[in-house]
């Protein structure tokens, strides 16, 4: 084989390192981009928060758009902020006529904090102050498991006792149900211990009695049956509810009062209270008697309406007030090439590039957030049931951008509205054909399903074909199926499991 040597022209694409952390900041939500930030201050010794913590001319990256008339969406929309329009003319911000660009070169002794966000105020030093729920920093989250072991040390039991108690707990969820049979956990103990079941059922029983209350039952009957068994005996109504739950929890389950009231002979007001008694019960004690972790969201974007349009700027709070040091800039020399002046000026870069990939990433995280609020000023007006079919594909074109681009942007982003906190991705929804021959978001049909489950007459609730019967008289297309699915995903019980009495 003879080996020949030979020129081509061709283009690739390559990852340099300012895109590749471009792409990495564009992906961070709200709080790993504040902890990307610290550990960005505390390596590079060139960048610094800035004490001004007043805007600048060219600070606001607000966009105004029109608003909702009363008929419908106004066509129009007016952008205030830098950016451009679709008949390509630009935007500029609302303080300052003139066109707000990003410099590729920027001088050393800039001020960045006229390119980032400002914060309310610079980021807490050390233990100088603490950003959070004092409550949540002081108190520690306990598991069920760890609170019944507390009850179990200060419960007389003995040794072999003990040991079936400890098998009990560990097969205790976390709602408090036990999931293991007591004829599994004799046999576990059957090696260690020489013990009849009747121990193990002894031993449940004491435990039973733990808080919170209905713990360690092996099913919901017995839950219910055990918080009804330690209620005051002069509860009203209680013998009857310990009566349906022990005989009647099928038909109870099934929503079968016809067949409740024939057998117990109660009217029917008397049966609401019984159900009234009977539904305060707690189903999952574990669940509830500890509570989960909080998380918290901090939205990346504010939609305010003012003066009759749209507003929509970036959370100032999300990143604090970044500039170069000018001070250790300045002693930086060109011809120089030792050791500290090539660390202060391979940091300047670095430095360089951290602040534009973060003028890019607020850049970017606004025009996806403008031509959302664009698209979906129905929603904001009217609510879900407005909402317009939206896919990444669209937002993509309006911005000029590629779809994975759009995905990062809207992952773990937060907009704040006048009708609440929605990732971003909530604005995204598939299409269902009307058969006026428009298009309907999925989002409104799940949103117009709740609204008719809400508004059904309990004693008859809509089957699934009739809410499908419904939404096609209002010129949408749905299949049983779909509304099925929908359905569910909303957490809404079938029609004969949400049939209550009046």
């Amino acid at each position: 084989m003879k080996q020949s040597l030979q020129l081509k022209l061709g283009q690739q694409l390559t990852m340099t390192p300012q895109l590749q952390q471009a792409i990495r900041l564009l992906q961070l939500s709200t709080l790993d981009l504040q902890q990307e930030i610290q550990q960005a201050l505390d390596n590079n010794p060139l960048l610094e928060l800035s004490e001004d913590d007043t805007f600048e001319p060219g600070d606001d990256r607000s966009d105004e758009l029109d608003a909702v008339s009363s008929a419908g969406p106004m066509q129009n929309l007016e952008q205030t902020a830098s950016g451009s329009l679709d008949d390509g003319s630009e935007w500029t911000s609302s303080e300052s006529n003139e066109p707000t660009t990003m410099p590729d070169d920027l001088p050393v002794d800039i001020q960045w904090e006229d390119l980032l966000p400002s914060a309310s105020a610079p980021g807490p030093q050390g233990d100088e102050s603490f950003d959070g729920d004092l409550g949540s920093r002081n108190s520690a989250s306990e598991s069920l498991r760890e609170r019944l072991l507390w009850q179990l040390n200060l419960t007389r039991l003995s040794d072999t006792d003990r040991l079936i108690a400890l098998s009990i707990i560990d097969a205790t969820d976390s709602n408090g149900r036990l999931m293991s049979s007591l004829e599994d956990i004799h046999e576990s103990l059957i090696p260690e211990l020489d013990i009849d079941p009747d121990e193990v059922v002894a031993v449940l029983h004491r435990l039973q009695q733990f808080e919170p209350s209905g713990v360690c039952a092996r099913d919901l009957q017995e839950c219910l049956q055990i918080q009804l068994d330690q209620l005051p005996p002069s509860t009203p109504w209680l013998e009857q509810a310990k009566l349906i739950n022990s005989r009647y929890m099928n038909q109870l389950a099934s929503s079968d009062y016809d067949q409740i009231l024939r057998r117990t002979r109660l009217q029917e007001h008397e049966l609401k209270t019984v159900l009234g008694l009977i539904q305060s019960l707690d189903p999952n004690p574990g669940h509830t008697a500890v509570p989960e972790e909080i998380e918290y969201i901090v939205p990346d974007v504010f939609v305010s309406k003012k003066n009759g349009r749209w507003l929509v700027e970036l959370n100032p709070d999300i990143a604090p007030k970044l500039r170069i040091n000018s001070d250790y800039a300045s002693l930086i020399k060109r011809a120089d090439n030792s050791a500290d002046n090539t660390y202060l000026r391979d940091n300047l870069q670095e430095a360089r590039w951290f602040l534009k990939s973060l003028h890019s990433r607020n850049e970017t995280l606004m025009k996806v957030a403008s031509r959302i609020v664009e698209h979906q000023r129905n929603f904001l007006e009217y609510g879900a049931e407005a909402m317009k079919p939206l896919v990444l594909h669209d937002i993509a074109e309006a911005v000029e951008m590629h779809e994975s681009t759009i995905s990062r942007a809207t992952t773990n982003k937060y907009m704040h509205t006048p009708r609440g906190i929605f990732e971003l991705k909530y604005f995204f929804s598939s299409h269902v054909a009307t058969t006026a021959g428009g298009e309907c978001s999925s989002t409104a049909i799940r949103a117009l399903i709740k609204k008719l489950v809400a508004a059904e007459n309990p004693r008859k609730p809509l089957s699934d074909n009739k809410i499908a019967q419904v939404m096609k008289e209002q010129g949408i297309e749905v299949a049983r199926r779909t509304i099925a699915k929908y359905r569910e995903t909303l957490f809404i019980p079938p029609s004969n499991e949400r049939k209550r009495l009046v």
